[in-house]
């Protein structure tokens, strides 16, 4: 089992023509996803090729559904056109939509956002992140697919290269699905719908959630995890170390006062029952020590 992502799915890529595009569908290829085609208006009616796979570009989101039935769209537009290539996604009624596009203005996504949510149709993951894998069945965005296997763990993360370290550190148990929500002030999927699918999906047995100082996200996962999560969850917040005041990294990693700093996030989760490493590998090794428990 997994969540959001299965071996099932078919994807399309947006953006398959660009740099990042064709790099990534060869990647995702590689990982085993079921890639059926791409959208660029202006390159409607050609192909790509990928290791010998021939995919057609389709002129709009809804022909390319219509023709090879596709339920995941990844989205590899550049920033100043990406709100208009998630809306024809949202318009088309895709199911699934993995926004990896970095420096979308937080209005452009504000849009999307609630417009997704107005339609009541399709699912956002991102923007700003690394996508969703199901290791050994299927692939939505940029994670390598080389680092882990499958396994009973669950993975949410808002950092991308957290996310990496983390499967690679329990590679050795493995994950049924790992996906990267993005840093941003606001994102399509959260780390309570992750928690949330997670709790549901038999195969998962203990999931990691991880964050970063900024807003409280967190602090409401917590909530969410003592009302309605029964699985051991492991958790680390990025930043414990950062100084006041100041954005790092990600959009949304800035802390007023004592509000969304790592300190406050690691007490609001140990409070509702979660194990908070104070280092990624820390992290790993309360999770190690869980799954030996089960």
């Amino acid at each position: 089992m997994s969540i959001f992502l299965t071996k099932d799915s078919r994807v399309i890529v947006q953006g398959i023509t660009g740099g990042e595009g064709s790099k990534h569908t060869a990647l995702m290829l590689k990982a085993g996803t079921t890639v059926v085609g791409g959208v660029n208006a202006r390159k409607a009616g050609t192909t790509v090729e990928h290791d010998g796979v021939t995919l057609p570009v389709f002129g709009t989101v809804t022909e390319a559904m219509a023709e090879t039935n596709a339920d995941v769209s990844v989205v590899f537009v550049p920033p100043a056109f990406a709100k208009d290539a998630v809306m024809e996604a949202i318009d088309a009624a895709m199911p699934l939509i993995v926004v990896i596009t970095e420096g979308i203005p937080v209005q452009d996504t504000a849009e999307f956002w609630a417009y997704a949510k107005s339609k009541g149709t399709s699912r956002i993951i991102g923007p700003n992140c690394p996508g969703i894998i199901t290791p050994g069945e299927a692939l939505a965005g940029i994670t390598p697919a080389s680092i882990t296997g499958t396994g009973p763990i669950g993975l949410v993360s808002k950092s991308g290269t957290l996310t990496y370290q983390m499967m690679f550190e329990l590679r050795d148990i493995g994950f049924s699905t790992a996906i990267g929500i993005g840093g941003d002030p606001i994102v399509g999927t959260t780390h309570i719908d992750a928690l949330a699918a997670f709790e549901a999906d038999p195969d998962t047995k203990a999931i990691v959630m991880i964050g970063e100082i900024g807003g409280d996200a967190e602090e409401r996962a917590a909530d969410f995890i003592k009302a309605n999560v029964t699985k051991p969850v492991v958790g680390y917040v990025a930043g414990f170390t950062a100084p006041e005041g100041k954005t790092m990294g990600h959009a949304g990693a800035i802390v007023s006062g004592s509000s969304g700093t790592a300190q406050a996030k690691k007490e609001a989760l140990e409070a509702a029952g979660v194990r908070v490493g104070k280092t990624p590998s820390e992290t790993a090794r309360l999770m190690r020590e869980v799954i030996a428990a089960l």
